[in-house]
């Protein structure tokens, strides 16, 4: 399996790293905000209980500390949180590492962490969390890649199932979903169809 995995939904609870695991998700990442160093700690290893003995693997969003405690295997950190972060610590754990990046200089402020995948985004609007930066287009999929070369690509911000062969065919490798699993009517289906999706463009 390729990691991450060409369907990779964000979520911010256990109820969802439940479901979306039952439903045999291979990437999930738990983007879970404003916790404390003990509740992040609590969190990360009850979301590494439910994935044990499963093929889900379990992406620990900015909680570094926590993800090297509690023995995950996977890290992505934003831009703030990676220039906070101890990335000699996080290598010694042997992490991945997965960084969000916006602009030009984001991407090369990633790309010395030596990272396991860049995220590029938003790539559409977005409505879960005020941005910065305006939605980045397809095309900006197309020249990410060309500069990341043989580092996988992952495209977030906005994207509905609708638009993942377009995004593929951009040269993202990943897609990473919020809103079009959690605010959907039925997510179950949802997700199946994506994982369908990804199949088929793979």
């Amino acid at each position: 399996m390729p990691y991450p995995d060409r369907f990779y939904p964000v979520v911010d609870s256990l109820d969802w790293v439940k479901r979306l695991t039952a439903l045999g998700v291979g990437t999930i990442q738990l983007r879970a905000k404003d916790l404390n160093d003990a509740e992040a700690l609590q969190i990360v290893s009850d979301a590494l209980e439910i994935t044990k003995g499963t093929p889900t693997k379990l992406v620990v969003n900015d909680y570094w500390r926590a993800a090297i405690v509690a023995g995950a295997e996977h890290l992505h950190l934003g831009q703030e949180d990676l220039a906070d972060a101890d990335l000699g610590e996080i290598r010694k754990a042997k992490l991945t590492l997965g960084v969000s990046t916006h602009d030009d200089a984001e991407l090369d402020t990633a790309l010395k962490a030596n990272p396991d995948y860049v995220a590029l985004g938003p790539i559409f609007f977005t409505t879960l969390k005020s941005m910065r930066f305006a939605p980045q287009g397809i095309p900006k999929i197309t020249e990410w890649k060309k500069r990341i070369g043989s580092i996988p690509l992952v495209a977030i911000g906005g994207i509905k199932l609708e638009h993942a062969a377009e995004v593929f065919a951009a040269g993202a490798d990943s897609i990473a979903v919020v809103s079009d699993v959690t605010q959907n009517a039925d997510p179950d289906a949802r997700v199946r169809a994506w994982l369908e999706q990804a199949t088929e463009a793979a």
